[in-house]
């Protein structure tokens, strides 16, 4: 026992009790590191908004994530590399040259389980709580090392260029839109939200990536009426119309000279029929562009969102799409825009019963050729690309260089495409089906 004593002196039980303070120091940073990198800053913020001081300041220390992971990193690896040496000192001392094995083994055990997965299993688990009680110990910590941590950004930093790469500070590692739609198609593929919710809120998300090219009604499609018509004409055309707001050309249809809204029409023709003599014909001496709206027209490039902002900012509904050169290119509607978020909306005077997209018994779809590939995707759950065309007649076109006769088929992107109608130099039906694997 007396030769025992001179080992297990004071000097052994402080060299024992530090090992441990720095083993929880360790804990401590393995854990803040974890739970401030993790932590939903959303969840944080709306905290922050009821009145929580411990989520502001974590807020607080995630702006920066440069600085904190450097000063957390630099603790960390400071704390433990202290605790090795000391613990190789210490069992150097029991146990001889040996000790230095015997340190490694119990340190690598020790610092695995206490301060690296112990404390990051319960930081993983409860993030935002964790980030709170962490952010009073971790928030000096920051300051004291902020100079340090400087010193190792520049040198890093000067070291990367060396090969090329230029690190930005400011940057994210995803953006939040990425973040967003990431967790959405997540959730969607483990069963927790629905493919409606999935479509709708990556259709909002989208607005401001796609634009009003993408998705307006072309040209060829425009229903118009010929402003030199006598009014009777163009009441009855605006009746027979499915639509109410209604294009006025003169001379040619290039040149729209107004937006004739059949509400408009209609309440003019009454007052007029209220007020002439019996006898007298109303449609005398009535202008049809003396009730039309001024035409709004939009560049075919304007991002959804900032169409959208547009619409109600004007409080209209409708636009005249023209392209650089101010060739009138198609029309865009406030439905349109809210589709692309909701899905297809259609009421009692839609006419188009054919539908864009069926299935038929050999398991083919068969889809409308100006159904864009963004809807057939959504419907679908395909993943088409559409970088080079909006709709599937586009795509099947651009891919094969040539306007393709009915019967042609084609394969590419893993799909088997048959032209099945075809209307002068449009492809107006499709037959679709997946390659087999």
């Amino acid at each position: 026992m007396d030769a025992a004593s001179p080992t297990l002196d004071h000097a052994f039980w402080i060299t024992l009790a530090a090992i441990g303070g720095l083993l929880l120091l360790s804990a401590m940073f393995s854990g803040s590191e974890t739970a401030l990198t993790a932590a939903s800053r959303a969840k944080l913020r709306a905290l922050a908004d009821r009145g929580s001081k411990a989520a502001e300041r974590a807020l607080r220390l995630t702006e920066d994530s440069e600085r904190l992971i450097g000063s957390v990193l630099l603790g960390n690896n400071l704390v433990n590399i202290l605790a090795t040496s000391l613990a190789t000192a210490l069992f150097t001392r029991l146990w001889g040259d040996s000790g230095v094995a015997l340190a490694t083994l119990a340190m690598t055990a020790l610092v695995l389980i206490f301060a690296e997965v112990l404390p990051k299993t319960y930081a993983i688990t409860n993030p935002e709580t964790a980030a709170m009680r962490a952010s009073p110990l971790m928030a000096p910590v920051i300051r004291a090392f902020s100079p340090v941590v400087a010193v190792v950004q520049a040198l890093v930093r000067a070291m990367l260029r060396l090969f090329g790469v230029r690190a930005d500070p400011e940057c994210k590692i995803l953006a939040v839109r990425e973040e967003i739609a990431g967790a959405i198609a997540l959730g969607h593929h483990e069963g927790a939200v629905e493919k409606e919710d999935r479509d709708r809120l990556l259709g909002a998300l989208d607005l401001g990536e796609r634009t009003v090219e993408e998705i307006m009604r072309h040209r060829s499609e425009i229903e118009m009426i010929d402003a030199t018509l006598p009014p009777s004409q163009v009441l009855e055309q605006a009746l027979q119309s499915a639509h109410t707001r209604l294009p006025l050309y003169r001379d040619e249809p290039e040149n729209i000279v107004g937006v004739l809204h059949a509400r408009d029409l209609l309440r003019a023709l009454y007052e007029r029929i209220r007020t002439v003599r019996p006898g007298e014909d109303p449609f005398a001496a009535f202008s049809v562009l003396e009730v039309a709206m001024e035409p709004y027209f939009v560049p075919e490039t304007t991002p959804l969102d900032d169409q959208l902002r547009q619409f109600l900012h004007r409080q209209v509904h409708f636009a005249l799409v023209v392209d650089e050169y101010g060739v009138l290119q198609g029309l865009i509607t406030l439905e349109d825009i809210i589709e692309e978020i909701v899905g297809e909306i259609t009421d009692e005077f839609d006419i188009d019963d054919t539908p864009e997209l069926e299935r038929t018994p050999e398991g083919d779809w068969l889809v409308d050729g100006a159904m864009t590939i963004r809807d057939f995707n959504r419907t679908t759950d395909c993943s088409l690309p559409d970088e080079e065309a909006n709709t599937l007649a586009g795509l099947v076109i651009h891919e094969s260089q040539t306007i393709p006769e009915p019967g042609q088929v084609f394969s590419f992107h893993g799909f088997r495409f048959e032209i099945a109608e075809r209307q002068a130099n449009r492809i107006t039906r499709l037959k679709v089906r997946p390659l087999e694997p």
